[in-house]
């Protein structure tokens, strides 16, 4: 909160500044950045606790993969699939023959993923932007890698490593 208003001033007095008028007087930055600090630290919370749940839920529940006739859902969650340079948000999927990735509708790639198991050659884990434990890396037998990025990885590495185990 204070960080914010602080910032905001800062960039405010830049304009001012810099500007051939002046265009704020102090005691305007000094309220300014104290009510955009308060406004923005107290208000986005919550309206992000009042509305986010509503827009979440409509982005990602709806989201169902396209599966072939013998095959069911034995795991599913939220995901984010790098194609080229953009995370593709969506979910993860583990049926009973496939890995499958489907984007939601907020994208601009969107389309579903399959990677058979028998398919798979190993499965790594991988830190996003080399920073942050929370990404597996798929890689297929012809060499192509799939990045994603999960909650919980080492759940979904125990889960997979299991079905790629009793699928040899």
């Amino acid at each position: 909160m204070i960080i914010t208003g602080l910032l905001y001033s800062a960039i405010l007095f830049a304009f001012d500044y810099f500007s051939n008028d002046k265009l704020y007087s102090t005691y305007s930055l000094i309220f300014q950045g104290v009510f955009f600090g308060i406004a923005t630290g107290l208000g986005f919370p919550l309206i992000t606790e009042k509305f986010g749940g509503k827009f979440t839920s409509k982005l990602g529940g709806n989201v169902t993969p396209v599966l072939s006739d013998t095959e069911e859902i034995e795991i599913s969650g939220p995901a984010n699939l790098f194609r080229g340079i953009e995370a593709t948000g969506g979910k993860l999927f583990l049926t009973n023959k496939n890995v499958i990735f489907k984007s939601h509708t907020m994208n601009i790639q969107k389309g579903q993923t399959n990677i058979q198991y028998d398919n798979i050659k190993e499965i790594l884990l991988r830190k996003t932007a080399k920073l942050i434990d929370n990404g597996i890396r798929i890689t297929t037998k012809d060499g192509k890698n799939f990045d994603f990025v999960v909650n919980e990885r080492e759940q979904w590495m125990q889960n997979l490593n299991k079905r790629i185990k009793t699928d040899l």
